[in-house]
């Protein structure tokens, strides 16, 4: 059980851009519910809860032993968030906006509800936004320029940062942060890396793929901020 958080997901089907298969990632997330047809819900608040977004989730679960579904918030809730996210084995967070999406989660109640759920076992996980909502906080393009977010739901003690590898300016800021003491110490994920973690402690780091890494960033005695580069396991 417990939270799979980072900067992996799908994979891409070759076909388009909201054409998806599994992740890896994805598929180790879904199997620590231990059910045999695991409830997976897709949570696209971030992206606005884009059509093309949830038509994707259900591509990508089409042809797996998984029975998917989705929680809309734009324009309306599709569902009862609570009684439908309670009934899950496995929740997903895409990525997008995670300011837009802890406004409109606290607006329907549902920083309580994923709460509830963690403490009642159902695993939760996604990537990107959906990475730093289970955090303390971490930097996010949400504005247009990176800034710090410091609000995000606190599941987990520790900052976070994401697409460590592949955008030029999140390592320098989010290493900043620490630096400051804007955010508090964290971990950070390279592009297919995501942090299993139960309770609040790592379980175990899992990557899409080799070369890829997690780190650990800490404030020094110094002020100065310090990585530790942490190896996945290729799953």
């Amino acid at each position: 059980m417990g939270i799979v958080a980072g900067s992996a997901s799908f994979t891409d089907s070759g076909l388009n851009m909201w054409q998806w298969r599994l992740g890896p990632v994805m598929r180790y997330a879904f199997a620590l519910s231990g059910a045999e047809r695991p409830k997976v819900c897709w949570l696209g608040t971030a992206h606005g809860d884009s059509l093309a977004g949830i038509r994707g989730f259900y591509g990508a679960c089409a042809s797996e032993a998984i029975e998917a579904s989705h929680l809309q918030l734009f324009t309306m809730p599709n569902v009862d968030p609570a009684e439908h996210l309670l009934s899950r084995d496995v929740i997903w967070v895409g990525g997008g906006s995670v300011v837009n999406l802890l406004a409109v989660w606290r607006a329907h109640g549902l920083d309580v509800i994923l709460r509830e759920a963690w403490e009642r076992g159902v695993v939760l996980g996604g990537v990107s936004a959906g990475s730093i909502c289970w955090h303390l906080g971490g930097n996010t393009d949400s504005f247009g320029e990176l800034r710090a977010v410091t609000d995000s739901l606190g599941l987990l003690p520790y900052s976070t940062s994401v697409h460590y590898d592949v955008e030029e300016q999140r390592r320098p800021h989010y290493r900043s942060l620490i630096a400051d003491g804007t955010l508090p110490a964290g971990y950070a994920t390279d592009d297919g890396v995501a942090i299993h973690y139960r309770g609040s402690e790592i379980e175990r780091i899992v990557a899409d793929g080799p070369g890829r890494y997690a780190w650990r960033v800490s404030r020094g005695v110094d002020g100065q901020a310090l990585e530790e580069r942490l190896e996945p396991d290729v799953v």
